[in-house]
């Protein structure tokens, strides 16, 4: 997503690191790793293993300038200092589900082909959507809805699922949400769009990730060094504006976009999950840049 706007944001330094922390298919990774010169050098993470090895096939052509690391994007502290690489020129992470994710029906994420209630971005992980759907209380499923996928049916939705128990794999949880649900008007989302981005939430832990990850990248980066975050929906979106907010207020970093980057209408054409995207872009700031910024550099 936002390919383009990513490349012109990251201002690409030939010589520099870049870290594509949520690298995926490697879309991004390509274009980054094509606008390094002599002495440039690409570190990619992802938490699924399956897409980190479509990736290594699309860049094997980059040979040693690419690292690719199965890993969270939360541990990216860990990463550099296990690695010992030098502050970042640039780093990207894209929150969105990729596109094999979405579309492979035994990964579980979507409710319009029948698969399992898998829903985990890293297979290693324990706990599935299944094991949610089918375990927990009433009241906690309905919080976990009402609070992740920010579902306004959510206790009703939570008492049908209990009721229809066990859920035996998307198809049915989907056809058991959509039976719940109160119709208003005309409907633009699947009934079951919430639900299902609630549970995926919940499996893969993605609002702590996230959280960890906000507190470490500024350690990572270089002065001048960019950080390019694209996210999906208002509960990745809101914790990244007050991270950059507040770290703009003490002076770390300096905000670029003074409003969200969107998506074009050409690229919403091509592909409609784009609709959703946005963007946002902050710069570290050097050591005589340091102290209270202008109000108008945060206030966003």
């Amino acid at each position: 997503m936002l390919v383009e706007e990513a490349m012109h944001w990251l201002a690409i330094k030939p010589g520099g690191l870049y870290v594509d922390a949520t690298v995926g298919l490697g879309g991004h990774a390509v274009e980054i790793v094509r606008r390094l010169g002599v002495g440039g050098q690409f570190v990619g993470l992802d938490r699924d293993a399956a897409a980190l090895e479509i990736a290594r096939g699309r860049l094997a052509e980059f040979g040693d300038k690419v690292t690719l690391v199965h890993a969270n994007f939360s541990q990216i502290g860990e990463i550099f200092a296990e690695r010992r690489l030098p502050p970042a020129d640039g780093v990207l992470a894209d929150l969105g589900v990729s596109s094999m994710q979405l579309d492979l029906s035994e990964r579980g994420f979507s409710f319009r082909a029948r698969g399992p209630l898998d829903m985990r971005m890293d297979r290693d992980m324990a706990e599935t959507a299944e094991d949610i759907v089918n375990t927990v209380e009433e009241k906690a499923l309905a919080d976990l809805l009402y609070q992740l996928g920010e579902e306004r049916d959510s206790r009703r939705i939570a008492r049908t699922i209990v009721r229809a128990r066990p859920i035996r794999d998307t198809e049915h949880l989907a056809t058991v949400v959509a039976g719940a649900r109160k119709v208003r008007g005309r409907q633009k989302l699947h009934p079951a769009t919430k639900t299902f981005l609630a549970l995926r939430i919940a499996v893969n832990r993605e609002m702590e990730e996230l959280g960890q990850f906000l507190s470490r990248v500024p350690a990572t980066l270089s002065p001048g060094g960019r950080w390019v975050m694209l996210s999906y929906h208002s509960l990745e979106d809101r914790p990244i504006k007050q991270c950059f907010q507040r770290l703009a207020r003490e002076g770390t970093l300096k905000i670029l976009t003074k409003k969200v980057i969107r998506a074009s209408d050409a690229e919403i054409a091509a592909n409609p999950r784009a609709r959703s995207a946005k963007m946002r872009v902050a710069e570290k700031r050097g050591p005589d840049q340091h102290g209270a910024p202008h109000e108008k550099e945060w206030l966003q």
